[in-house]
């Protein structure tokens, strides 16, 4: 009886890989990214940044867009991952959100500057071409630039947001000192 249940338990897992195997996309395609753009280069901590996006992949595989963010004075946060409805497999048009606002800072220090870089990964893991923003924090209000084609159509619907909780590196290293402070005392 434990053989028979080992060999339907290895059938199970077989037939399950090839399953995912067909309909994982095939190797050496790639979704491309046609358009981007973002409202705003430059912002106020808390601003909302929006990144507009327009992607196609012909065969019908895209699973998630794939945002990474490097942050001058901090590195490199995880990469954040929206996947993607059905819909939205073959051909996409919207928008990301993030609230620059972070729970793990008070403040950022005007002139912080963020590269944020977005791509779309399929579901077999290639990863198209990627597409790069610069912002940078600052004390004065800018208003957002105007949308370019075809992002200027309307009804452009939101994808996903961004969870990417920011760091003020200045904000760490009072609370390492004070941290030492008390540690000695």
């Amino acid at each position: 009886m434990k053989k028979l249940l080992r060999f339907f338990g290895l059938f199970l897992f077989i037939a399950i890989q090839v399953c995912v195997l067909l309909l994982a996309s095939p190797p050496r395609t790639k979704p491309i990214i046609t358009h981007a753009f973002m409202n705003m280069e430059r912002g106020r901590y808390g601003s909302i940044l929006k990144i507009y996006i327009e992607a196609d992949d012909p065969k019908g595989f895209m699973f998630r867009i794939a945002t990474v963010v490097d942050q001058t004075g901090y590195g490199h946060y995880p990469t954040d991952s929206i996947y993607l409805k059905p819909q939205y497999q073959h051909y996409l048009i919207g928008y990301l959100q993030w609230n620059t606002f972070s729970y793990h800072a008070s403040w950022m220090p005007e002139w912080t500057r963020l590269t944020i870089r977005v791509s779309i990964v399929d579901t077999n893991g290639n990863e198209s071409n990627e597409v790069v923003f610069p912002f940078e924090f600052v004390s004065q209000v800018f208003p957002e630039n105007p949308l370019p084609p075809p992002f200027d159509q309307g009804n452009i619907p939101m994808l996903g947001h961004i969870v990417i909780d920011l760091l003020n590196p200045l904000q760490l290293e009072d609370e390492r000192e004070r941290f030492d402070r008390l540690s000695h005392d």
